[in-house]
């Protein structure tokens, strides 16, 4: 069915809203004679590109010419007339902007789209089977009402012992209140508004509820939140008593039945039928409602949810979508675990939903204090005895109510996603690689057996999610570069990476040349950024993954001074540098060593920035930071970030890194010495970071025999040329 024969099924109020879209600019003449071609063209693309859009409009006028030939053969000379000014108008209009013309129908088609998906969400189609359910309910009544009285004149017939009249009067009123073709009409009703229910539920609802649930997986490694569950409740509730009402409906067919009923009557012969659809479509419903709203997470690690800790308290929450009053507190939910592993579930696992505890007053209930503690084997240890490492294997907690309503008792369960248990934070970051892997390539919820044999994930797949980690945990993910970077580093140079596998143990396990794993590493640069460079990071000023050659592309006919901050290859915990043009012909590059989460912790890295100096000709302190790349000034870049009140007793030294893109003499590297910090009425450079040595008492006097001098700081070994 064509999109424009979809808008002519709609009610009046719809219409209008199409009506008022067409004009002389786009006629409805138009749109109806030829709505199969218009609607078989990208006008979209062809807004934005004028030869699509110049081919289009004589196309158009050409579908116009064949349009007319048909209206002379019918000789319909009123269409003809119509369309011979139309054709003319838009001649006018056109013919010098075709482009302009694509962008009005491209514009109409959206709109058409617009009014179409608003008459068919779910909460339309719900107010429709509404308004269905109150005219069968209707008919109903009505049909109890005949019943009544004939009831009431049968019996004064009875009493008064008239047997001909009484039978006569009997097969008169029976023929007319039960007549087959309005008791089929009601019948016929109930079965299309069931139907109607069907679709609505498994087309709809189910499909938006499993979509759902893959935003929910996503949302909790980091990717976009769309999770909101309010509209869905509403949706699900507005069937719900739909249902429910059929169902009153159906019941009542059976009490009439016991009143009247004769040979050949269809009820009897359909109403089981009915009652055995409404309830399946009621118990599955009711059991797709019952789902876990926010995953099993520790309070004290809200961004990676589904890592718990035994012994660390841990919420979830639990939601009910089918909001009826009256099953306020009237469902118990408990909370269990599998049996994989042996856990026992301390603190309150068993609790009332309510919609008082909720803030947008759903039916819902949250377990806030709950945490795990693992059984003793029966040889008195405890531990994993299983095939898997403790951080591969996955749990679910497990819930489970009973839903009672209308003398209906359905038994209800959901789970968690698979959760990992941990007895250590130490394998949190271990613990996390597996959420995020199975959660990235699952959609089977229950796959606790998913890394007995994990399958592997698509570079264009991970380069995503591992930019997820970037913008959820410190606020900006990833660009292409650094992705790019970051690709290189686990499959080497490719072409193009997209395409490229990337296996569990590549990811997790597989220690790099530094010995350890490349999730490990890049979780050690996140804790990093988290709490020593979030700000830097927000504000993009570091570059980060930079391979060496991209480093001397990136920096290669910059002025000197100009320097880039980017992440160790060689920490485990992280740890950050920054490279530099120098002063020479060459404009040779330097790096430092780079400064670590402990170093980081003593002196920030825009002090660090501000403060660093080498000694050059004639002994001379000097900065050679001066331009943040690309080509921002220094105190632009960090001036708001600078402390100028220094912690009691800390000193800062002057340190370069031996390390260059290109060779570096020995005798500068010679030359360079540290300055001893300034005396209180020093008006020379500032003090600097790292003596070797413990700090002297007084900041004008070294102790005695104390030589101020320089280790240098060696370079980043996995980045060195």
């Amino acid at each position: 069915m064509s999109q424009w024969h979809q808008l002519h099924q709609l009610d009046s109020q719809f219409l209008e809203q199409v009506d008022q879209m067409y004009d002389d600019t786009f006629p409805m003449e138009v749109r109806q004679f030829l709505a199969h071609w218009l609607e078989n063209q990208d006008w979209e693309l062809a807004s934005r590109n004028e030869s699509l859009a110049t081919l289009l409009f004589h196309n158009l006028l050409k579908q116009i010419d064949d349009q007319y030939s048909r209206f002379s053969i019918e000789k319909n000379f009123l269409l003809q007339h119509n369309l011979k000014r139309i054709k003319q108008n838009l001649q006018v209009q056109y013919l010098g902007n075709p482009l302009h013309m694509a962008s009005v129908i491209a514009a109409c088609l959206r709109e058409e789209q617009r009014i179409l998906a608003a008459v068919n969400t779910p909460e339309q189609v719900c107010n429709r089977l509404s308004h269905r359910e109150d005219v069968v309910e209707q008919d109903v009544k009505f049909l109890e009402d005949l019943q009544d009285e004939f009831d009431f004149r049968y019996k004064t017939l009875q009493t008064q012992g008239n047997v001909y009249n009484l039978q006569a009067n009997f097969f008169k009123k029976k023929k007319f209140l039960c007549s087959i073709i309005f008791v089929n009409e009601i019948l016929q009703k109930i079965t299309e508004l069931l139907n109607q229910m069907d679709f609505l539920m498994n087309r709809q609802l189910i499909e938006e509820l499993i979509e759902w649930k893959r935003r929910q997986q996503i949302a909790s490694i980091g990717g976009p939140l769309n999770t909101c569950l309010d509209q869905l409740q509403n949706w699900f509730t507005m069937l719900a008593e739909s249902l429910f009402q059929v169902r009153r409906q159906v019941k009542k067919l059976e009490e009439l039945l016991q009143k009247v009923t004769y040979e050949g009557d269809p009820v009897p012969l359909q109403r089981p039928h009915l009652e055995e659809k409404v309830n399946i479509l009621i118990y599955s419903l009711i059991k797709s409602s019952f789902v876990v709203e926010r995953q099993p997470c520790m309070p004290t690690h809200p961004q990676r949810p589904m890592v718990l800790k035994t012994g660390v308290q841990f919420t979830v929450k639990i939601r009910f979508l089918v909001k009826l009053p009256e099953l306020n507190y009237q469902l118990k939910v408990k909370a269990t675990i599998d049996n994989y592993r042996k856990f026992n579930i301390l603190g309150t696992n068993c609790k009332v939903m309510n919609m008082e505890e909720s803030v947008n007053g759903s039916l819902s209930v949250e377990f806030r204090h709950l945490q795990l503690k693992e059984q003793k084997s029966s040889t008195g240890t405890k531990g994993n005895e299983g095939p898997l490492i403790v951080t591969e294997e996955l749990h679910s907690i497990n819930f489970e109510t009973q839903f009672c309503h209308q003398d209906l008792t359905i038994d209800l369960e959901t789970s968690s996603l698979p959760v990992v248990v941990i007895s250590n934070v130490c394998q949190l970051p271990s613990g996390w690689a597996s959420v995020i892997w199975y959660n990235m390539l699952m959609n089977d919820l229950k796959n606790l057996a998913f890394f007995t044999n994990p399958p592997a994930a698509i570079w264009s797949q991970l380069s995503e999610v591992l930019s997820w980690q970037f913008s959820s945990y410190v606020g900006r993910g990833l660009n292409s570069d650094q992705l790019n970077m970051l690709a290189e580093k686990l499959l080497g140079q490719q072409l193009n990476y997209n395409d490229c596998q990337v296996s569990w143990s590549k990811f997790c396990k597989e220690t790099l040349p530094n010995r350890f794993s490349f999730w490990l590493w890049l979780d050690g640069i996140l804790e990093l950024i988290k709490k020593h460079l979030l700000a830097l990071w927000i504000d993009d000023y570091i570059v980060g993954f930079v391979s060496k050659e991209k480093e001397r592309a990136l920096l290669k006919d910059k002025l000197p001074g100009t320097f880039l901050l980017r992440f160790s290859e060689s920490s485990r915990e992280g740890a950050i540098t920054f490279t530099w043009v120098d002063r020479s012909e060459n404009g040779e590059l330097h790096s430092v060593e780079p400064y670590s989460k402990s170093q980081l912790l003593a002196v920030p890295l825009p002090d660090i920035i501000r403060d660093y100096k080498v000694m050059v000709a004639e002994n001379i302190p000097e900065n050679p930071l001066q331009y943040l790349y690309p080509d921002i000034p220094k105190y632009k870049a960090f001036g708001k970030h600078y402390n100028n009140k220094p912690k009691e007793g800390q000193y800062l030294s002057i340190c370069v890194s031996s390390r260059t893109l290109q060779p570096m003499s020995s005798p500068a590297l010679g030359s360079v010495t540290l300055l001893p910090p300034p005396s209180p009425n020093s008006t020379g450079f500032p003090s600097h970071r790292g003596y070797s040595s413990r700090p002297w008492s007084s900041p004008s006097k070294p102790p005695h025999g104390l030589a101020p001098r320089l280790a240098l700081r060696s370079p980043d070994p996995a980045y060195s040329t």
